[in-house]
């Protein structure tokens, strides 16, 4: 009898299609990762950031208690493995933009199960120089960023210095389907696994899932007036970059003009929340970049297996919280592919198949 070879065929890589390999590396399974670098990449742009709270009421962030804690295990582990730095840990400040506000925040802080992540209130801004924050603010704990560009650049180097990677513009017209086997371009493939992104709208065989991608743009700068190591948010946020005195400053929210260009109006909606959270000081933007988030409808992970080919298998949807997500949904993929570990409901496609049989 013939055997694979290879156990996966993961089709993409950015932090999709990078942690699902690493994750299946690890199990000890033959992986190949076909990516096309010249497609632009979301993950190459997200900032990377995690956060346990979210919005103005606080709300603690979809299964923050298990997210964190495995997604920050897993790029530690890699900053080991790949000999660099990944996760750059900071609180994030925000600061109150009234008396009222700063009312409600200390009593949304003062709630069991988001008082944990909160550091402290804040009256002085010592640890902000340069950001305007009269009613003071609070201070999350708990969050930071993880620096994608890196995790996936050098994760990549890995992949290709041991033969796991193959650059390829992939087309799914050149996969061959039959009953228990897959055929690409000559391997012989265990299961195909797609991980494209906003590109996976464009993918004939997962088309008829609700994908909705999200576009966000966002500026890098320098400032004359403004030092900090948080991460300031308001609206927008200010992010500290990997050089010294760099910021990122994001990001937008689009749900029309689905591109990957940068716009006037996006630069302007930033530049726009930016300067009155600036006490004094003026600004140079050096970088704009744009982004699509690849999210769902329903704002939840799409992953799972294709309703008629029980071999072909996506991984996709991880929207504006990849960072976390990722990791661990990774492993509940791999689990459920090697052990039959059942998928969470909230995750698993087969809450969309209905729309398969009416596709």
């Amino acid at each position: 009898m013939k055997t694979t070879d290879y156990d996966y065929l993961i089709v993409g890589q950015g932090l999709a299609g990078t942690a699902l390999a690493w994750h299946l590396l690890e199990a000890g399974k033959r992986v190949l990762i076909v990516n096309d670098a010249t497609l632009p990449s979301a993950s190459l742009v997200a900032a990377g950031i995690y956060n346990p709270l979210t919005g103005r009421k606080l709300v603690k962030t979809w299964l923050a208690d298990a997210l964190f804690p495995y997604a920050l295990k897993f790029y530690h582990q890699l900053e080991a493995k790949l000999n660099i730095r990944l996760v750059y840990p900071a609180n994030i400040f925000r600061p109150y933009r009234s008396a009222e506000e700063k009312k409600n925040y200390e009593h949304y802080a003062s709630e069991e199960n988001v008082a944990k992540y909160i550091a402290h209130p804040s009256d002085n801004q010592s640890a902000n120089f340069g950001i305007n924050a009269p009613f003071g603010g609070l201070e999350v704990t708990g969050s930071g960023w993880v620096d994608l560009s890196a995790l996936i650049e050098s994760s990549r180097a890995e992949f290709i210095k041991n033969g796991q990677y193959l650059e390829n513009k992939f087309d799914s017209n050149d996969l061959i389907i039959s009953e228990g086997s897959i055929n690409w371009k000559g391997f012989s493939i265990g299961k195909v696994l797609f991980c494209q992104g906003a590109d996976g709208r464009e993918n004939p065989l997962f088309g008829w899932l609700p994908f909705s991608p999200v576009k966000g743009q966002i500026l890098d700068a320098t400032f004359s007036n403004l030092k900090t190591d948080q991460i300031v948010n308001q609206g927008i946020f200010i992010m500290p970059g990997r050089e010294a005195d760099h910021y990122r400053i994001g990001a937008t929210y689009s749900w029309h003009d689905l591109d990957w260009n940068i716009s006037d109006d996006g630069r302007t909606y930033l530049e726009d929340k930016l300067k009155p959270l600036l006490d004094g000081g003026g600004y140079t933007i050096r970088n704009q970049q744009a982004g699509l988030r690849p999210a769902s409808k329903d704002r939840r992970p799409l992953i799972g297996m294709h309703p008629e080919f029980a071999a072909v298998g996506l991984f996709n949807g991880l929207g504006t919280k990849g960072v976390t997500l990722g990791p661990y949904f990774a492993n509940a993929f791999a689990a459920y592919l090697e052990n039959g570990k059942e998928l969470i409901p909230e995750v698993n496609i087969d809450r969309y198949f209905s729309l398969y049989y009416h596709y």
